[in-house]
């Protein structure tokens, strides 16, 4: 195939990130400010990585710092609110240790290469914070990575035992209070006064994340069963947000119950275009040519045996043309016709290789870990194997329109959960989706700027595509302030988005 294929992504040509004006917090006095109908003097925040202020692919002080359960605790101190507390990390570099070995990654941070490239690199150096030698709690923030709603009943999650093998949580296993403890337990035993639950989100984004490379568990109502990228029965929902629901709220004057926002509007899967692969007239010709006997023969085949529906056929087709091109991908939703290929005296290498085979569609998305895979070549020795045109993207890279639909269907029914059982314990309701969508479809007007969804220059989100930078925290928590203010008739000042910080320029030395 002629070498004429090029990858270009936009990634690359991150510029540096201007730095709007700064201007200062409004003028606060004692007495401006009132709590309403509650009470803010003990506030206990849970919730999974959103609540623990992760950014960047990682959990690190200055991420944590700008958590919006910290900001919020900020605000309520105008208002009677206490002292909040959070495990924070060692240092700013966020991998952790398990007995001296690394087990989660340094943050991200973006980097300008020797040609003038700016991109996301993991920003080198040793972390030193060591799962085994945790902080001593209480702490006020009880968000802890990677959670799913099931997770914060489960005891054993916290056992650094259970670490190695996957069935307990590292950064749980530093705060937990016993081996078999809960985080809903560890949470509901401060007695707050106030609280805010975020949770959910994981148990659906694991499976968005993974390119839909998990099970759809609903009908499953043993979460003991499910894997890391499954998406949790919205019966499993249901019982153990309840629950938490009701564990939380028996000391508390109040609370704030946040909804699930849509995932598929964040970086991770708008930032990598559909129609990722250009090609010149004669390449698209000759690749072409190369799936004729595929389109032609196979596809119809197929058909006239009933192995696959003629509307399974046309979504098979695959067809190049100059400009911009879908890639070719392996869709584990469609019949697997590998061994019928084989069957016919096809090669088993290329009967594999058309097993699942499509073309990304228009309303596919294309995650954001695929701009580093598509248009590369795994082999060197053979120039024309190149991920996205002659060998298939794969699974995971994808999600496909038939997987985000199960993404939809549990995440309404989980919001439904959450705006229910808000209205039946008369609690404060946040409606994250819409407010992410508004970031989305709009952007948010702040002072000095507009805060947008776009990776990296938008503002909103960290590096990672999935959280936010302290400015998009910023801006949950002024979100959070509007129901509380609302709910209990407070009057929290909201803070000024633009005095926190968003992605800037760093050069990869160690941070301490």
């Amino acid at each position: 195939m002629k070498k004429t294929l090029y990858i270009c992504l936009g990634l690359l040509a991150i510029g540096f990130v201007s730095c709007e004006p700064e201007f200062e917090n409004p003028v606060n006095e004692d007495g401006v400010y009132d709590s309403g109908s509650t009470n803010f003097s003990n506030y206990v925040a849970v919730g999974n990585s959103l609540t623990a202020g992760f950014a960047d692919g990682a959990l690190y002080i200055t991420g944590q710092q700008s958590s919006f359960p910290n900001i919020l605790a900020g605000q309520f101190e105008f208002a009677g609110g206490g002292d909040f507390t959070q495990p924070l990390m060692n240092d700013n570099l966020g991998g952790l240790l398990l007995n001296g070995q690394q087990i989660t990654d340094n943050r991200l941070v973006l980097s300008v290469d020797a040609n003038g490239n700016s991109a996301p690199v993991r920003l080198q150096g040793s972390p030193t914070t060591e799962v085994t030698n945790g902080p001593t709690g209480p702490f006020n923030n009880m968000g802890v990575p990677g959670a799913k709603s099931f997770h914060l009943v489960a005891p054993g999650y916290g056992n650094v035992g259970g670490v190695p093998t996957g069935t307990a949580n590292p950064y749980y296993a530093r705060i937990a209070t016993s081996a078999n403890a809960t985080i809903i337990n560890d949470a509901a035993s401060q007695n707050p006064t106030f609280f805010s639950l975020w949770i959910g989100n994981n148990d659906i984004l694991s499976y968005a994340t993974s390119g839909g490379v998990g099970v759809d568990q609903t009908g499953n109502i043993d979460p003991s069963t499910y894997g890391p990228n499954d998406i949790t029965d919205p019966n499993v929902f249901a019982s153990v947000y309840s629950q938490e629901v009701q564990a939380l709220a028996g000391s508390a004057s109040g609370g704030v119950l946040i909804n699930i926002p849509d995932v598929t509007s964040i970086p991770y899967f708008t930032t990598v275009p559909t129609q990722v692969v250009p090609l010149d007239a004669a390449t698209a010709a000759q690749l072409n040519a190369q799936f004729a006997l595929y389109n032609t023969q196979v596809l119809p085949g197929l058909v006239a045996a009933g192995f696959i529906s003629q509307e399974e056929a046309d979504m098979r087709a695959v067809s190049f043309s100059a400009g911009q091109n879908f890639p070719i991908m392996t869709d584990d939703d469609l019949t697997d016709i590998t061994q019928v290929l084989i069957g016919q005296g096809i090669p088993a290498p290329t009967a594999e290789l058309l097993g699942q085979l499509r073309q990304v569609k228009a309303n596919d998305l294309i995650v954001l870990p695929a701009s580093s895979v598509i248009g590369t070549t795994p082999n060197p020795d053979v120039p024309t194997n190149i991920i996205g045109v002659s060998i298939p993207l794969g699974d995971e890279f994808v999600l496909t329109t038939q997987e985000q639909a199960r993404v939809s269907t549990a995440s309404a029914s989980y919001n439904a959960t959450i705006q229910a059982l808000a209205s039946a314990n008369d609690l404060a309701f946040v409606d994250a989706r819409a407010a992410l969508k508004r970031v989305a479809e709009e952007g948010v007007v702040y002072n000095g700027g507009v805060l947008t969804s776009a990776f990296a220059t938008g503002g909103a989100f960290s590096l990672d595509g999935v959280h936010p930078t302290p400015r998009g925290y910023a801006y949950t928590t002024n979100v959070i302030i509007s129901a509380i203010n609302a709910k209990y008739n407070a009057t929290l000042p909201k803070v000024e988005i633009g005095n926190y910080a968003t992605i800037t320029l760093a050069n990869n030395a160690p941070a301490q």
